[in-house]
């Protein structure tokens, strides 16, 4: 496993390569900056891993009605709240946790952000798909429609479902209406055609899930044969 960063999808635009005069079709990606906000290792935890939290909350507080009356953030839990503020940490909004085999050069407080990445590097982009809410045959499966003609009574149904009597059940799986989109996916190794370090941009070439605004980690794509 290999340390990645959170970010935020901005929006798609259009580069142009210097060389051949090619249009590059590339989404723009806030990649963090992250802090780490915990060190995980095999004798305190059973694993190593690093945590990376993301996107800073408004310093709103929030009294709870407790033996002893304490202040937390407006946006987080006690726990979570308390996770951050006992090492001096900013509230944020996102956590995650990345697992290596060393950890012994991150410390807390620690920021990740672009310029963990170079260009022409191969990355894989996880994050959830645009939900289309609840969807039927032909637009989440693709079906194909029935007869549009005069007497024809089958337009959008579904048809048969499974057979009669044996099973006399539907099979698990079966294709039929549903929620459509909304899940967690992960495109694999896109290329990053730009960094921008300063601004924490990355230009990766090609769409990524979600809509704009979504939340996407960002890793080094794992090449067959590596760990």
């Amino acid at each position: 496993m290999s340390l990645g960063v959170l970010g935020t999808k901005l929006g798609m635009t259009t580069i142009f390569d210097p060389e051949t005069g090619n249009a590059i079709p590339v989404t723009v990606v806030q990649a963090g900056p992250c802090l780490v906000t915990q060190i995980k290792t095999k004798e305190t935890d059973g694993y190593s891993a690093v945590q990376l939290g993301y996107s800073e909350l408004p310093d709103r507080k929030r009294t709870l009605n407790t033996k002893e009356p304490k202040e937390v953030n407006k946006y987080l839990s006690s726990p979570e709240y308390g996770h951050l503020s006992n090492k001096g940490l900013p509230a944020l909004r996102h956590l995650k946790e990345y697992r290596l085999d060393d950890v012994s050069s991150f410390e807390i407080g620690q920021t990740i952000g672009a310029d963990l990445f170079e260009e022409g590097a191969l990355v894989d982009v996880g994050g959830k798909t645009i939900g289309r809410g609840f969807a039927g045959y032909q637009k989440r499966h693709n079906f194909k429609r029935g007869n549009m003609t005069h007497g024809s009574k089958n337009h959008r149904l579904p048809g048969s479902t499974g057979a009669g009597t044996t099973p006399g059940r539907v099979y698990p799986g079966k294709r039929m209406a549903g929620r459509y989109g909304n899940t967690n996916v992960k495109i694999r190794k896109l290329t990053i055609a730009k960094i921008d370090s300063e601004r924490n941009l990355l230009l990766i070439k090609g769409a990524i899930p979600g809509k704009t605004g979504n939340l996407v980690s960002i890793t080094p794509a794992l090449i067959v044969g590596q760990k």
